[in-house]
C-alpha cells in the first residue's frame, strides 16, 4: 500500500496533471495507464499517487478524473 493512499491527487502538481491531460487528448497516453506509462511522460515522481487513482481506468475514465480535478483546481472568479 502506498503512503499516498487516500490522498488522491493532492500531491501531484497541477502542471503535471495538465501535461497528462494534454498527452491523453493527443492520443499519447496508453490506457489503462501503468507505472511505465507515467514514467514515459516524466511523472515517475508521482507514480504511487497516479496509480492509486488511475489503475485500471480506460481512456474515458482517465479523462473524466482529470477534467474534474483540473476544474476543481482552476481559480474561481469572484462574483
Amino acid at each position: 500500500m502506498s503512503a499516498a493512499l487516500g490522498q488522491g491527487l493532492v500531491g501531484v502538481p497541477t502542471e503535471q496533471l495538465t501535461a497528462l491531460f494534454r498527452a491523453l487528448v493527443r492520443g499519447e497516453l496508453n490506457c489503462p495507464p501503468t507505472a511505465w506509462e507515467f514514467a514515459r511522460h516524466g511523472l515517475q515522481s508521482w507514480q504511487a499517487e497516479l496509480l492509486d487513482v488511475f489503475r485500471g481506468l480506460d481512456e474515458a475514465g482517465v479523462r473524466a478524473v482529470l477534467v474534474v480535478v483540473l476544474a476543481e483546481r482552476k481559480p474561481r472568479i469572484a462574483s
